[in-house]
C-alpha cells in the first residue's frame, strides 16, 4: 500500500482518484465509497439490499483495502456490519470469485461494489462460508427472518 516514504505508488493514487470520481459521477442508488480520511488505501463503503431481495432496505458497511499493486491484485473487503449470508463468514470475509481467482485488473469500485449488492440477494449457496445461512436460503421466509433478527441484534 505505501511505500518506504509513506506515499502511495502514484499510479494506484492516481487510478483510486479517478476511481473515485467515476463512481461519485456515476451517483448509483445504494453504493457509496470514500477514502478513509486522507487514505487512499483504504476506503469505507456500504450497499443497501435490492429491492426485491431479503436484504431490501437493509444497508452494510464495508472496507476495502488496496493492495500496493492495485489493480494487478484484488482489494480486500471486509463487511464491517454484521451480516448473516451464505457467503460471508462471522468476520465478515467475502467469498466472492471476482474478488480471487477470478479478478481483472478492468474491474474497479464500481463494478466491485455492484457486484456485492447483487451478491446479496443472488448468493452461492454451494460455496458457503456460512453453512447455516446456506442451508436456510431455499426457506425464504425463515431466511429473511433470520437475517432481519441478525441485522436488529448487530445494527444497535
Amino acid at each position: 500500500m505505501l511505500s518506504s516514504t509513506g506515499t502511495m505508488n502514484q499510479n494506484v493514487a492516481k487510478r483510486l482518484k479517478n476511481e473515485l470520481m467515476s463512481l461519485m459521477m456515476a451517483n448509483i442508488p445504494g453504493v457509496t465509497a470514500f477514502p478513509e480520511s486522507d487514505n487512499m488505501a483504504t476506503w469505507l463503503g456500504s450497499i443497501e439490499g435490492a429491492p426485491g431481495t431479503v436484504y431490501e432496505g437493509l444497508k452494510y458497511k464495508l472496507k476495502i483495502s488496496f493492495p500496493s499493486d492495485y489493480p494487478i491484485s484484488p482489494p480486500k473487503i471486509i463487511f464491517t456490519t454484521p451480516i448473516y449470508h451464505p457467503n460471508v463468514d462471522q468476520q465478515g470475509n467475502i467469498c466472492l470469485d471476482i474478488l480471487k481467482e477470478e479478478w481483472s485488473a478492468v474491474y474497479n469500485v464500481q463494478t466491485i461494489l455492484l457486484s456485492l449488492q447483487s451478491l446479496l440477494g443472488e448468493p452461492n449457496p454451494a460455496s458457503p462460508l456460512n453453512g447455516d445461512a446456506a442451508r436456510l436460503w431455499e426457506n425464504q421466509e425463515e431466511y429473511k427472518r433470520t437475517v432481519l433478527k441478525h441485522y436488529s441484534d448487530n445494527s444497535s
